[in-house]
């Protein structure tokens, strides 16, 4: 095959695997509108009521573990089996999960239900082990980074508008008086279910490039062997830790009477802006880390960043003389892109800074300035997951999808360092719980200035 069909190959397949990470985002997203739903219904505390996270990221820790253990006792299930079957595996599963929201709901079992997330988690597990490094391998190694940015930004714009689609679904169209209670979530589930599953046989019938493992597979954990991952994995961790905790807590903090003092509803609105920040910073990334040169570079993404900026303005309908301020975050990110010079390592460090800054400010301040602050850390975390991800399996070759598997692993920290932040703010105030995810940023600062840095003789690493 001829360089120009390998390349036109490679971008097709690309479009293709955006429809996945659009997939595991909305489904991902659509916990935050089924915590509360199942709550109601179930009556539960706000304890039992966040086993629905737990459950769900608790499963991608499992989930890895399961299959790292089994890429060093029998060998790299997806290098024996290749990048395409492993995904529609994890599709299947992912389906699987969906279908059995409708026996829950039947027996309105909510043990059934936090099985049925784990389910759908341990086929997000499988997804997110195998096409990671499927889209990171579909090209060029050095734009690898703007690959996962592009691809992360349909999962994020997944995340932004499941919660609107699945409410939506759920409290308002399926759930009528003569199918109350639990029963509203079966219909929506199955056409989730549905399309997992149409998903997976259109790309059963796809063209996709077949990457299998052509070296001998080692049963041994040689991928932890690689410095570059080892760090990464708690990188990861941390990350993905940091995230959902400011998330997770932004509502509270929104409604705090010295910072905005907003309802819920209205805080909700507001949580918009630090999930689209996230969308808006990937899309940019992924034209930053490219090989666009020149204007064309700087333009097209000034272009991206106001059309997704009036897109989530018109899903959020805040007056704009509201939400101006996160005009002056979009700006300061989009020089901050100028300044990481299109390097993955770079630009992780100076974001890093960035949303530290940002964190301080939200600690120590109130009002307008505390509020935009939090709410713009969403634009500066966007690049984070991708840059990690490509710059831990750097150099890992046959290694790979077990690097991989460690990495998703680590997607546990979503499940750990909530608590953690939940319980500094139950102690000492929602400011102060902020300092949880400032001391993990702390970690991503360290990864981007060292610890993504290979130990290779005679090789030298571009900074």
């Amino acid at each position: 095959m001829g360089e120009g069909q390998s390349t036109l190959r490679f971008k097709s397949s690309i479009v293709v695997l955006t429809t996945l990470f659009f997939m595991w985002g909305f489904i991902t997203s659509l916990n935050d509108v089924l915590t509360p739903f199942l709550k109601g219904v179930f009556e539960l505390t706000h304890f039992q009521a966040n086993l629905v996270q737990f459950a769900f990221f608790g499963a991608y820790f499992i989930g890895s573990l399961i299959y790292f253990i089994s890429s060093i006792t029998i060998g790299d299930p997806i290098s024996k089996i290749g990048y395409k079957n492993g995904i529609i595996g994890g599709l299947v599963l992912s389906a699987i999960g969906c279908f059995l929201f409708y026996p829950s709901a039947v027996y309105s079992s909510f043990g059934f239900f936090l099985g049925a997330l784990a389910c759908i988690s341990f086929g997000l597990t499988i997804l997110q082990i195998a096409a990671n490094p499927y889209v990171a391998l579909l090209g060029k190694p050095e734009t690898a980074s703007s690959r996962l940015n592009l691809a992360q930004g349909f999962n994020s714009f997944g995340h932004t508008i499941a919660p609107v689609i699945g409410g939506f679904l759920i409290f308002k169209f399926f759930l009528t008086d003569e199918n109350p209670g639990a029963n509203s979530v079966k219909v929506p589930y199955l056409i989730f279910g549905g399309a997992f599953l149409l998903l997976a046989l259109f790309i059963a019938f796809a063209h996709l490039p077949a990457f299998t493992g052509s070296e001998k597979i080692e049963s041994k954990p040689e991928a932890l062997k690689h410095r570059n991952l080892f760090w990464g994995i708690f990188a990861v961790f941390f990350y993905v830790g940091a995230e959902v905790s400011i998330g997770s807590n932004m509502v509270a903090y929104l409604k705090l009477p010295d910072v905005a003092g907003f309802t819920d509803a209205d805080a909700s609105k507001y949580l918009a802006f630090y999930w689209g920040g996230a969308m808006i910073g990937r899309f940019m990334g992924s034209i930053s880390l490219s090989e666009i040169k020149g204007l064309k570079k700087y333009f097209s993404m000034a272009g991206v960043a106001v059309v997704l900026f009036i897109i989530i303005f018109l899903i959020t309908k805040i007056d704009f003389f509201l939400v101006w301020y996160f005009l002056i975050f979009l700006v300061v990110n989009y020089f901050a892109f100028m300044l990481g010079k299109s390097l993955p390592a770079r630009t992780l460090t100076i974001f890093a800074l960035f949303v530290m800054a940002l964190l301080i400010l939200g600690i120590f301040t109130s009002g307008k300035i505390a509020m935009w602050s939090m709410i713009g850390i969403g634009l500066f975390n966007s690049i984070m997951w991708s840059n990690i991800f490509t710059l831990a399996i750097a150099g890992l070759k046959k290694f790979t999808s077990q690097g991989s598997s460690l990495l998703v692993m680590m997607i546990v920290g979503g499940a750990i360092l909530p608590l953690m932040q939940g319980l500094l703010a139950d102690a000492a105030g929602v400011h102060y719980s902020l300092f949880i995810p400032l001391l993990a940023y702390l970690y991503l600062l360290f990864y981007g200035i060292s610890g993504y840095k290979p130990v290779m003789k005679g090789s030298e690493v571009s900074f």
